[in-house]
């Protein structure tokens, strides 16, 4: 498996990296920004991305829509991986195009069981996991 790491907090897109790599033992590519992460998802499809909402630039949300408007992961399974954790936040997500949502600080059980989930359920876009 493939899975794009999106998070503007280096210690944050390493740390979740080394939990992808360890525990479900994928390939991990890592964006620092929102351009560089779209740029790494309109030109290769992943089978998950992991989206950090409070970033420079258009943000989380910016990149969730335009990763779901047109590119190569319009179906992927995106994670939302944030800070925030108010109901408001996550339904805009969901209705965003989100898949799951998990709060920082991450529990390494729960977002590998999140991950695995959507990996899983990709076959049928419209399923939604909840933790």
């Amino acid at each position: 498996h493939r899975i794009l790491i999106v998070d503007d907090e280096e210690a944050t897109r390493l740390l979740l990296a080394r939990i992808i790599t360890n525990d479900i033992k994928a390939e991990v590519s890592l964006a620092g920004t929102c351009e560089q992460a779209l740029r790494l998802a309109g030109n290769f499809a992943y089978d998950a991305i992991l989206l950090d909402l409070m970033m420079p630039g258009i943000g989380g949300y910016g990149v969730l829509r335009e990763i779901r408007s047109s590119s190569p992961n319009m179906a992927t399974p995106v994670i939302i991986v944030s800070v925030l954790s108010d109901e408001e936040t996550v339904a805009r997500c969901k209705r965003a195009g989100a898949n799951a949502y998990v709060v920082k600080p991450v529990e390494r059980k729960s977002l590998v069981h999140t991950v695995k989930a959507e990996i899983a359920g990709r076959k049928h876009p419209r399923k939604h996991h909840k933790e």
